[in-house]
């Protein structure tokens, strides 16, 4: 074996070695209890405590030997980041020792405090019990000398208080009414069908020295002013281009990282704004992979610290670059390999992939509302609608083949079929390969591509639980309708062409394979009658319509009290989020800025007095236009930002986080951008070494 291959066996050996995964149970529980387990997770019984305190006990021998002295429930409540009470494994013996233990008990239940977490109401201050609860279907793993547990996190009513718990009830609702459908096609072999999720981030990396020093980002995660650098992505030489060593360096330690934690990790690169990237994995279950893109996020801001750079995984850190997101690439797969959303060599055909496409057509149109405010947050308000992300109104992309197929469809028309072409290069040495049927979109909202969807509008600091729960809902809800019509059906072939027919022509107005960045696709989309909510505070009454809490309740995915909960704690979230933005470049201009062009606007005003005499005239005259030019915007800052002081104010007067939220939008966000303007000036104006803030010159390009 080779000095190379021995490195990658090694990488290989590595992988998944901080898991309590497949391999390890099966090697050290006992068959009938592996076997019983497996049972368990694959037809979603009971969980028999016998086999629970057979688990904890391998899972514990194993957690110590991996280095673990103390185990936690780590589960994902509703501020959209992971939590974890840390626990040892030492127990008190009744003649004054301690032993090394951890129970079934342990394992499936934890009680955290659940009033001190995002509860929307569910929790007040004096009732704080809350349960979390062992989700055997994601593996246990080690971090930091820690077992962590993945775990449902509930109140002590059992409202949901967490991302994972409406995850996997939706899950559960999509296989079920799936099931129904590719029944009826004879596919008598499926047990099970699962949503795949393949989420992509995007991220950006700067220096940590110079982090520091930016109040903004470290309060905010988003640059709060900074005037444009010489050079932005114009030239477009950043993305695909090559690693710079530092980058290098931090991609490979992040890859090795998340491999131990038997994370996907499997394509990286630069992206398109300086100082921008991308690390995307490998398709797992949804469920698994929403929590490993939890510890992805966790990992990246950690190896970034270790390596003196700094992860920014807000949607817009910097003003007039692309923003970051997060590509949400979802399908439907059967235990038995087939992935539902596979068109085939001739998709004009293939019926059943026709039915659950017309289905999903059907659920974003119906739905759209739901899947804007799945997305909804102060920062990606910053990024939906340029610089290559998607804008909030949602529409579908399906490419030409596929919408000309349903088109013939629809209209009775015959369709000849899509005949494959192949890309000739006009170079005899360089291979022919297939053309695609079809180009890509990038500012498309939810783009077909291939065998999946791609829900391009999530923000790249998102958990994507939230939106995959709400795909899985509602186009269970088509599927649950389709499969009521269609048992009844006296003649299936007749009956799946006639549903296929009359929902596309009803729902069609949601696909749209053009520019989504054009004034004319707003007014056609207005036209269409197509939501546009263009902020966060238009979006999020979405959670408490009629409609949606119906399809909610129906599946009992989430209760009319669990919408609402979402619905206060996006509101409480916005009001909050801006009025910290609000206060940190208040403290920005009157501590650094102002001090720092005064104490310029001095020295400038000496230096003139002090040459006057023996000057050039057009030197002092253009000396003391500048003076001037620099007043006036200062006297400009000093106005805006006791504007700003007194609008955030009055902004937290009002009396309910609704009415806060639309006074931070409509008055705050407007005055925080007077100020910003008025400060990029200054900074244009007064000499790098007097600027009291890193430039976005030496931001994005400081790394090598």
């Amino acid at each position: 074996m080779s000095f190379g291959e021995k490195i990658m066996d090694n990488k290989l050996n590595e992988f998944g070695s901080m898991v309590f995964g497949d391999d390890a149970m099966r090697e050290r529980l006992p068959k009938d209890t592996y076997l019983a387990l497996k049972e368990t997770i694959r037809k979603g019984k009971d969980l028999d405590l016998n086999i629970a305190n057979a688990v904890a006990h391998a899972m514990k021998q194993w957690a110590i030997e991996m280095g673990a002295t103390h185990f936690t429930h780590w589960f994902q409540p509703l501020t959209g980041i992971t939590a974890e009470k840390h626990d040892s494994f030492l127990s008190p013996t009744s003649n004054g020792k301690m032993i090394l233990s951890f129970s079934g008990k342990e394992l499936v239940k934890g009680e955290p405090d659940a009033s001190s977490f995002p509860s929307g109401g569910l929790r007040v201050t004096f009732e704080a019990r809350g349960y979390t609860a062992w989700d055997p279907t994601s593996y246990a793993f080690v971090k930091e000398g820690t077992l962590c547990i993945p775990t449902a996190f509930c109140s002590y009513s059992g409202a949901a208080l967490d991302k994972k718990t409406p995850l996997l009830r939706s899950m559960e609702v999509i296989e079920k009414q799936a099931l129904r459908i590719v029944k009826l096609f004879g596919n008598d072999d499926v047990q099970n069908i699962i949503t795949t999720v393949g989420p992509e981030q995007e991220y950006f990396l700067i220096d940590r020295e110079l982090y520091k020093k930016r109040k903004d980002l470290v309060y905010t995660g988003r640059t709060l002013v900074g005037a444009r650098a010489p050079k932005g992505q114009e030239l477009d030489d950043h993305y695909f281009g090559n690693l710079k060593p530092r980058v290098s360096a931090y991609m490979k330690e992040l890859d090795e990282t998340l491999w131990k934690l038997g994370i996907y990790a499997k394509t990286e690169h630069n992206e398109v704004a300086p100082s921008q990237h991308e690390l995307a994995p490998v398709f797992t279950t949804t469920n698994i992979a929403c929590d490993h893109n939890q510890i992805t996020m966790e990992m990246m801001k950690k190896v970034a610290e270790k390596q003196g750079l700094a992860c920014l995984l807000h949607e817009k850190p910097f003003a007039g670059v692309n923003g970051s997101g997060k590509h949400d690439n979802w399908s439907l797969s059967t235990d038995t390999g087939l992935n539902l959303l596979e068109p085939g060599e001739s998709p004009k055909d293939n019926i059943q992939f026709l039915l659950f496409l017309v289905a999903i057509i059907k659920a974003v149109d119906e739905y759209q509302d739901l899947l804007r405010v799945s997305v909804a947050s102060s920062g990606n308000d910053n990024r939906l609608g340029g610089d290559e992300a998607p804008p909030a109104i949602v529409s579908m992309f399906l490419g030409d083949e596929l919408t000309q197929i349903l088109d013939d469809i629809a209209n009775e028309r015959k369709n000849v079929g899509y005949i494959k072409q192949s890309m000739e290069l006009g170079v005899h040495v360089l291979p022919d390969f297939p053309k695609d049927a079809t180009d890509r979109n990038r500012t498309s909202p939810l783009a077909f591509t291939g065998n999946k969807f791609e829900f391009r509008m999530l923000g790249s600091s998102f958990s994507v639980s939230g939106p995959n729960t709400i795909l899985n809902t509602i186009v269970a809800k088509e599927l649950e309708e389709f499969a009521d019509e269609l048992e009844k059906a006296s003649d299936l072939t007749a009956a799946l062409k006639k549903l296929i027919k009359k929902t596309y022509k009803k729902h069609s107005r949601i696909i749209f394979n053009g520019n989504n960045y054009t004034q004319e696709w707003v007014d056609e989309a207005k036209k269409r009658g197509l939501v546009n909510n263009c902020s966060t505070v238009d979006a999020i009454p979405a959670y408490i319509a009629k409609k949606n809490i119906e399809v909610f309740e129906k599946f009992n995915v989430l209760s009319r009290e669990e919408l609402y909960s979402r619905h206060d704690i996006l509101f409480e979230t916005y009001e909050k989020s801006i009025n910290i933005e609000s206060l940190t470049l208040t403290d920005m201009v009157r501590k650094q800025i102002l001090p720092s062009v005064t104490r310029h606007m001095g020295s400038l005003s000496r230096d003139i007095k002090e040459s006057s005499a023996y000057v050039d005239v057009n030197y002092l005259e253009s000396s003391i236009k500048d003076l001037n030019k620099i007043a006036s915007l200062v006297e400009d800052l000093h106005i805006n930002i006791s504007q700003l002081e007194s609008s955030t104010i009055l902004a937290k007067s009002k009396p309910t986080s609704i009415a806060r939220s639309k006074f931070f939008y409509k008055v705050v966000l407007p005055k925080m951008n007077d100020v910003r303007e008025v400060c990029d000036s200054l900074e244009l104006l007064v000499p790098s070494d007097v600027w009291p803030l890193p430039t976005y010159g030496e931001l994005l390009y400081s790394l090598t």
